[in-house]
């Protein structure tokens, strides 16, 4: 264990189809990952197990959509970031929608297998999203389905491959790749958040069956704490936590083709918001930056989702996800102004931060659009 391990609350069971499983700990109230485990008595030892063996993580609270019909990839094309009118069968990627200033609306993973679109997304924006699809169908031939078939599990860790082997998964071997599950559903691989993760979308029937076969083959049953701090020391924002009701896409690096890990394309044609992705990627730089803070574990109470960071009495930040890692000790994710340099002295809420230098982004490139001005005025 390490220094400023965190108390760990006695809850009982309350919702959830695993919550019933023994020793499954309920995320805390208000909590984003509200209905399923927070962890299973030991979290920094799931953790551990995470990067070093393999483990199953229940993250069936998330939203999961079908799109059907034979303009489905076309269509989504046209109304979101990501270039995938050309998906091949069993590809996927990370997607956005944007609103009319550019501004991050909803983030979802996409998987196209078998005529079929699936589409997950926070649980907190799946209505949301479902209702933004329908009103955007107008003539196309797209139909979407929000009767929430799948659930999703992530298998985490080196062993992770073996673990699919012996339940009879297969393994698929490229970023957002998928492959269908005897029984239905599909496995997807994922680029985080460790080196090693898949997420199986299973029957939601056959959620429990698909849990006590991985944790029968070796996978270690851990919970959403798990999963949250390693995604937030990889540096992956989450929608709704890490964002806010101003964010835009370079801010939180979701810049990107698939094969980049991101969720807009920088060369496809017209999407709501296209018009700010481009006017900064060419001209201009994102007023802030997401970033990895340290935090001083020896406050009495951390910062909470939302909090300002401050430098010197001023407002540079906004704090989103906040954990106890189970080697980095508490740390969060922060959206700061790209002016803050690295090594100022910050107060995250009621605790003192620093900035882990190598999570700021290089962003050296010459922009197109601003080396044309430049040219035109001589310089």
């Amino acid at each position: 264990m390490v220094d400023n391990e965190p108390v760990i609350p006695d809850r009982s069971p309350t919702a959830g189809p695993l919550l019933s499983v023994p020793g499954a700990v309920p995320a805390p109230e208000g909590s984003p990952d509200s209905g399923v485990a927070w962890h299973h008595g030991d979290p920094f030892a799931e953790q551990r197990a995470a990067e070093r063996a393999a483990v199953v993580i229940d993250r069936s609270h998330r939203t999961v959509l079908a799109l059907e019909g034979p303009e489905r990839l076309s269509w989504l094309h046209t109304i979101s970031s990501q270039h995938v009118a050309d998906l091949a069968d069993g590809a996927g990627a990370e997607n956005l929608s944007l609103d009319l200033n550019g501004r991050i609306e909803d983030h979802f993973v996409l998987a196209d297998l078998d005529g079929t679109t699936w589409i997950d997304t926070e649980n907190a924006r799946g209505a949301a999203l479902a209702g933004f699809l329908r009103k955007m169908v107008f003539w196309a031939k797209v139909e979407v389905k929000d009767d929430d078939a799948l659930a999703v599990l992530s298998v985490l860790g080196p062993e992770a491959p073996s673990i699919l082997a012996a339940v009879d998964a297969p393994v698929p071997d490229g970023a957002y790749s998928a492959l269908p599950l005897p029984g239905g559903g599909f496995v997807r691989r994922m680029p985080w958040p460790t080196a090693h993760s898949f997420d199986l979308l299973v029957p939601r029937d056959d959620l429990r069956r698909w849990w006590d076969a991985l944790t029968a083959a070796g996978a270690r049953a851990a919970g959403s704490w798990a999963f949250e701090a390693l995604r937030v020391g990889a540096l992956r924002p989450r929608l709704g936590v890490d964002t806010d009701e101003r964010t835009i896409p370079h801010e939180v690096h979701w810049i990107g083709a698939p094969d980049e890990r991101g969720a807009v394309h920088l060369d496809k044609g017209c999407y709501r918001g296209q018009e700010t992705v481009a006017r900064v990627h060419n001209l201009g730089k994102p007023p802030r930056h997401l970033v990895l803070l340290h935090l001083d574990g020896s406050a009495d109470t951390l910062p909470e989702t939302g909090e300002q960071v401050t430098a010197g009495g001023r407002a540079v930040g906004r704090i989103g996800t906040v954990v106890h890692h189970y080697e980095l000790g508490p740390i969060a994710l922060a959206l700061v102004k790209r002016s803050v340099p690295a090594d100022t002295e910050l107060a995250a809420g009621p605790a003192a931060a620093s900035i882990d230098a190598d999570s700021i982004p290089a962003d050296d490139r010459v922009q197109a659009g601003r080396a044309a001005v430049d040219r035109l005025r001589g310089r």
